[in-house]
């Protein structure tokens, strides 16, 4: 019966599933599924095949998705709250989205045909909560590839010292982005993530080494005196707290990301393997390099953090960052462009066979999103601010509220059990709320930053061509 599923990926889990009780799929009756009869993408041999995706290399492409743009943000983060809060937040908010994501996966293992969070939405509220989530799970990773284009701009001009208009970059940065995002499956894109991990690690340790052999931080004054603004305990004010605060949550929320590479592994149920792997080395790596740069940078901290050992060292580590910096936005068009797609041609034969539908739908719907990206990376050109903006508005919903709404009603028996299930039950009551406090607070902490920013001429103006990598 295992000869049935198709297994000739090149992934690092070929060993037949253990059969509890076989299933045969209806739509494809040449394959039987006997594990997930209610996956989204069914085995077969037919059309094209999503469910290739090992644990192992689920857990590189969770690294990639979510050691990304965050660990670029947190340094500067850091001089707001402070070393001890800045390392709380990084700690607190690393486990708590740890947390969240083991809810959502198991949320979306035990409630048939979820492929994103917005299937699991409508499991909790119905249709017009799914429509209202999935749009809010596209702009999030719009947004989110917008910060990844913008990123690779920054690498572009700092690379050749603002060679050509940082609209030109952007554009040049948006096509690539798109082109590589239009490989269908998370499989076969696989290789990238490996590249683009090692890449934006190496450029980051680069870094952390760099700044510890500077007398005086780069962008400080070259003579004379001055503040190197680090302190152990801060005291900011509620926007400039709020919107680090922010910066430092979205960097490791982006787990409902997940969803859509959990719906493509070929057990879907070891994503925790994958989870625990990836958000326990990335947790640790953004509390030892934020620390570093903060405690020898201070205020003088460059954002994103690549710039912050001087140009040679700027135009070295995005020379070896500016592959993960493509591959971040990569990712993250892929999922909303995925997302897309499967929303507009589920049920349907073009989902899985390679028919002209299948083809213009998917490209329109990278190529599509990209230049929304596009236009966002533009209007705001700020990387910290972009970053934050996405966590307080988009993945404070995502990853905070709709979890502990998705726990609660798995577990409202809780509530008239013994004490311990209605201590559980409560606390969890506790995630919309925190959840609420965040999206409200953070969104307007960090939009009074963006018109400070504006008003003190931090930002040129939207669609500027003007040198966002400070290298001129």
């Amino acid at each position: 019966m295992s000869d049935s599923i198709k297994q000739n990926s090149t992934d690092d889990e070929k060993r037949a599933p253990h059969f509890d009780n076989g299933v045969v799929e209806a739509h494809y009756g040449d394959v039987e599924d006997p594990l997930e009869e209610n996956e989204v993408f069914k085995k077969t041999h037919d059309g094209v095949d999503f469910r290739t995706v090992g644990w192992p290399r689920a857990t590189v492409i969770f690294l990639k998705v979510i050691f990304a743009t965050g660990v670029l943000s947190i340094p500067s983060a850091m001089y707001s709250l402070g070393a001890l809060g800045g390392a709380l937040s990084v700690i607190g908010w690393g486990a708590l989205n740890t947390y969240t994501a083991v809810i959502q996966g198991n949320f979306r293992n035990a409630h048939a045909g979820c492929h994103s969070i917005a299937d699991m939405a409508n499991v909790l509220g119905g249709p017009i909560l799914k429509e209202l989530v999935g749009f809010l799970f596209l702009i999030a990773y719009i947004l989110c590839a917008g910060s990844g284009i913008l990123g690779v701009s920054i690498g572009l001009n700092a690379l050749s010292t603002h060679a050509a208009c940082t609209v030109w970059w952007s554009f040049l940065a948006t096509v690539f982005v798109a082109t590589t995002a239009s490989v269908r499956k998370f499989h076969t894109i696989g290789w990238l993530t490996w590249a683009g991990f090692i890449s934006i690690f190496l450029a980051v340790f680069i870094v952390v080494i760099a700044v510890t052999t500077l007398d005086r931080p780069a962008a400080a004054p070259a003579t004379g005196d001055f503040d190197l603004g680090y302190h152990v305990i801060a005291y900011p004010t509620f926007i400039a707290g709020i919107t680090a605060s922010a910066t430092i949550f979205v960097s490791s929320a982006g787990t409902s990301a997940f969803l859509p590479v959990i719906s493509e592994m070929r057990n879907p149920k070891d994503f925790k393997k994958a989870l625990f792997v990836c958000m326990g080395f990335v947790n640790a790596a953004y509390l030892s390099f934020a620390l570093v740069v903060y405690r020898w940078c201070g205020k003088w901290v460059a954002s994103p953090s690549l710039g912050s050992a001087g140009p040679t060292i700027k135009k070295v580590s995005y020379g070896i960052g500016l592959i993960g910096l493509i591959v971040s936005a990569t990712l993250y068009l892929h999922v909303a462009a995925k997302y897309l797609f499967v929303r507009i041609l589920r049920n349907t034969r073009h989902l899985q066979q390679s028919t002209a539908v299948h083809w213009s739908v998917w490209l329109g719907c990278t190529f599509g999103l990209s230049s929304l990206s596009f236009i966002l990376a533009e209007a705001i050109p700020i990387f910290n601010y972009l970053i934050a903006l996405t966590g307080s508005i988009c993945f404070a919903p995502l990853a905070i509220i709709l979890p502990g709404a998705f726990w609660l009603y798995d577990h409202a028996h809780y509530r008239s059990g013994g004490i311990g299930k209605q201590a559980l039950y409560y606390a969890h009551c506790f995630l919309p709320l925190l959840g609420a406090f965040i999206c409200v607070g953070g969104t307007y902490g960090v939009v009074q930053s963006i018109i400070n920013a504006y008003a003190d001429g931090e930002i040129g103006g939207a669609f500027s061509c003007a040198d966002n990598s400070n290298s001129t």
